[in-house]
């Protein structure tokens, strides 16, 4: 499998995409105004410990509070020197950090027992704000390098799962465990598969620097504050993702061509060869067809090859991926037809969680299959592909009803939220009122309004199809209104108002009023463009002024054609006009 980073750096917005036979797997989006804040480590304060949560918020600076949970505070302890200082620093010990107990082997019953209000302490974020919940926090913090990730408060020694080699996994951790500091942990990163002692222990005294300069920031610097921010994007591509796996690094910019030169002088000087840059042709993300996957990130409906297509719907509580035959009808029979939709669509399935970024409870609903033998292929196909996923996911296979259920570690928004925003006319549901709703709903608020006040005359602005409805074929409706109101009513149909939209512009006497919704009067020649033909009289044109009609006499072979038309009688829904003769 060919596997290549592709870099778009623009202005103020950088993005990655991770390409596996060309197909776009993954996307990171990096903007100068986004506050990218996981991976950050902060000196806090705590500001609410809630027993009943088993729950912190904590102070770090950002809009809302971040939450602390009880399993994630451990690092603290009501008799610890952090809690009796104040700095919020720990010594790094690892105490508090056995199992839910404290350092004196005290089962942790309450977050009272491990932190107070107006404390101060280091946390590192592990999850991004989302919506209205703050960030994520944990007072473990972990530092990623090349080879190693640093745990300064627990002493542990771990080997990422993706070296297999029993013999190799042996060597590193050998190595991790000399290497070491004191009460301090460390995890072989997969990079490091095959690596020398002496570069796992150059990587190991870059973290520890790093943890040393955080803690003097800390004990100098009050809550809440910033200690440490992650780098940017291409450098954590560049540490974390691109490893001798990837085949080529492309880049559209000289300045960040150069960077990841430099870094790869450091962290993985062979990989220097695979590193190109991007600089003719079409822009770099059309070149390598990566636009058209971005913009099928953010539809409903994905389509398969075989010409089937799963339904993604978000929902607050989970993701729900219906799969559908579409136009596939397959060359054999149904259940054959079924199998392979469901296999593709498995195979589908696990790219748009990593593309789209989504976690979560997902529940998938396969085509109905009668053999147990085909649901096994299709569960198979799906884990085969989730492995290919760093972030940790879990297949937990057919419910009783029927449904697949996939649990993925939510940490940030998925690209969709990240790149689309609530829909201001329907705030998110993707569904507004109808025109025949919004025309009911506002007779009844003027029956109700009619009851309140006194005046004569009102106005009321709507969408000029909204409008229609409320006046009906020859003003019944409108006269059906009055007669139950007692009062002159005029509606206006404004074109640039939504379906939703109604607005009461005027009350008053009906001259009053009148002379606020008539946007023309007798005798008055105004230019009009000629819509369409009238309905009824064909040889008349329809002109519109802020969605008042004028019914132009003989205008009805005139249309498209901007014209001088005198006005010689109004009317309240509509008004009458002619064509000045020269233009006859």
């Amino acid at each position: 499998m060919k596997r290549e980073i592709v870099i778009n750096a623009g202005l103020g917005e950088t993005r990655a995409a991770l390409l596996e036979d060309r197909r776009l797997v993954e996307l990171f989006v990096e903007r100068q105004e986004d506050q990218r804040v996981v991976g950050n480590i902060y000196k806090g304060r705590v500001e609410n410990v809630l027993p009943g949560m088993q729950a912190a918020f904590v102070n770090i600076g950002l809009e809302r509070n971040a939450f602390l949970y009880v399993d994630d505070a451990l690092a603290y302890k009501v008799d610890g020197d952090s809690h009796g200082n104040g700095n919020g620093v720990h010594n790094g010990n690892g105490n508090g950090g056995n199992n839910g107990k404290n350092g004196d082997g005290a089962k942790v019953h309450s977050i009272k027992d491990i932190l107070r209000e107006g404390q101060h302490i280091v946390v590192q974020v592990t999850k991004e704000p989302i919506g209205t919940k703050g960030a994520r926090v944990v007072t473990h913090v972990t530092i990623p390098g090349r080879y190693l990730v640093l745990m300064p408060t627990v002493e542990y020694v771990g080997v990422s799962r993706r070296i297999h080699s029993e013999k190799e996994r042996n060597r590193l951790k050998g190595i991790a465990r000399k290497v070491k500091p004191k009460g301090m942990g460390l995890i072989v990163r997969t990079v490091a598969d095959g690596k020398s002692e002496e570069e796992l222990a150059q990587d190991c005294r870059f973290l520890v620097g790093i943890w040393d300069r955080i803690q003097r920031r800390a004990k100098r610097m009050a809550p809440p504050a910033l200690l440490y921010k992650d780098y940017d994007l291409v450098y954590r591509l560049v540490r974390d993702t691109f490893t001798s796996e990837i085949d080529k690094f492309v880049v559209d910019n000289q300045g960040e061509y150069d960077k990841t030169l430099e870094l790869l002088d450091n962290l993985s000087p062979h990989l220097k060869n695979r590193v190109y840059l991007y600089h003719e042709g079409p822009p770099i993300f059309d070149s390598y067809g990566v636009e058209p996957d971005v913009d099928r990130a953010l539809q409903r409906k994905v389509w398969l090859d075989c010409g089937g297509y799963l339904v993604i719907d978000h929902t607050e509580a989970l993701i729900s991926i219906d799969v559908n035959t579409g136009r596939h009808i397959g060359t054999t029979n149904l259940a054959d037809t079924v199998l392979k939709t469901n296999l593709e669509a498995a195979t589908e399935i696990a790219r748009q969680l990593r593309l789209r970024d989504m976690g979560g409870i997902i529940i998938v609903d396969f085509i109905d299959m009668e053999s147990k033998e085909d649901e096994r292929k299709v569960l198979e196909r799906l884990e085969r592909e989730m492995r290919r996923d760093k972030t940790r996911t879990h297949v937990l296979g057919f419910t009783n009803l029927g449904l697949v259920e996939i649990t993925r570690k939510k940490v940030k928004q998925d690209i969709g939220d990240f790149l689309h925003k609530v829909c201001p006319h329907c705030e998110g549901s993707g569904q507004v009122l109808s025109e025949a709703t919004v025309a009911h709903r506002t007779q009844r608020e003027i029956r109700k309004l009619a009851r309140e006040t006194p005046a004569e005359a009102l106005l009321v602005a709507v969408n000029p199809t909204v409008a229609a409805l409320m006046i009906g074929a020859g003003g019944s409706n409108l006269k059906a209104l009055e007669e139950q109101t007692g009062k002159t009513i005029f509606v206006k149909g404004t074109e640039e108002y939504d379906v939703s939209q109604v607005n009461y512009l005027a009350m008053g006497t009906r001259a009053e009023v009148e002379a606020k919704a008539l946007p023309v009067r007798q005798g008055q020649v105004i230019e009009l463009d000629v819509e369409e033909p009238h309905v009824s009289n064909p040889k008349d044109g329809i002109a519109r002024i802020e969605g008042y009609v004028v019914d132009v006499e003989g205008a009805g072979r005139m249309i498209g054609k901007r014209l001088p038309v005198e006005i010689v009688k109004v009317f309240r829904t509509y008004a009458k006009g002619r064509v000045c003769q020269e233009h006859l």
